[in-house]
């Protein structure tokens, strides 16, 4: 069973007078351990299809099976268990709250499901570990810096150990050697932890870190690249490149 799949799936809103379609029936899967990247032009449905596939949305059509589990079939409080136990998120702008320290912020999705931090202790050793803070664990985030705030929401999303991380344009708000070092960390928990992880990014240098890309445009997938890691990061680029330059045109 993929740990993620999407099936006919299709969203539609109102805009004014004007009804939108920004996905139309939408199909991929997803693996466990594997990294895909959302690619496409702006407003093709990158933000929407993510936020569909971590239940933060529901779609007009279609259906989302994660970790095995039909969200269409559950109630909106069981949709939302599932979406607490099995997603951890990844915003562009980090969220964290500015009162907590780093490892409080870390902590917080297991203090708000109810469970003793204290036996988390271990694993938010391992993952301050992981992304480089042990040593910063007791910094709130004004005494971060931008890369070290999205570390920290990067342990955040994992100290429950979802089923998948989805990334919404991770290193958007960060300069460039920032960036490349967060990628560099979500490629290393998919080698280390087995995690699944789902990027939405306008990056091609963020994108070149998947072992997919998955191309939008006009709310439906239109090609998919796989990178393939022996291959040298300037030809990835360039695959890329050329592919968003061509679904652009």
């Amino acid at each position: 069973m993929p740990v993620l799949e999407a099936k006919d799936l299709s969203k539609q809103y109102k805009l004014g007078q004007h009804l939108v379609h920004a996905l139309t029936g939408v199909n991929f899967q997803v693996e466990e351990g594997e990294f895909v990247a959302i690619m496409g032009p702006s407003g093709s449905g990158k933000s929407t299809l993510l936020h569909l596939l971590g239940g933060l949305d529901s779609p007009t059509e279609g259906n989302i099976t994660l970790a095995e589990q039909s969200l269409a079939k559950l109630s909106e409080y069981k949709a939302t268990l599932v979406r607490r136990h099995n997603v951890g998120f990844v915003f562009q702008f980090f969220n964290l709250l500015p009162t907590l320290t780093a490892e409080e912020n870390v902590l917080l999705p297991i203090i708000i499901d109810g469970k003793n931090p204290r036996k988390y202790e271990e694993r938010l050793a391992n993952l301050l570990e992981l992304v480089g803070l042990l040593d910063r664990r007791k910094h709130k985030p004004d005494q971060l810096s931008g890369g070290e705030q999205q570390r920290v929401a990067i342990a955040r999303a994992l100290i429950s150990e979802p089923a998948i991380l989805l990334a919404d344009e991770p290193t958007g708000n960060l300069d460039t050697k920032t960036g490349t070092a967060i990628m560099e960390l979500l490629r290393i928990s998919c080698n280390e932890l087995n995690q699944t992880v789902i990027v939405v990014t306008h990056d091609p240098k963020a994108a070149a870190y998947a072992d997919r890309i998955i191309f939008l445009r006009d709310g439906d997938i239109v090609e998919e690249l796989h990178p393939g890691h022996d291959q040298p990061l300037s030809e990835r680029l360039r695959n890329i490149m050329s592919t968003m330059e061509r679904l652009e045109s």
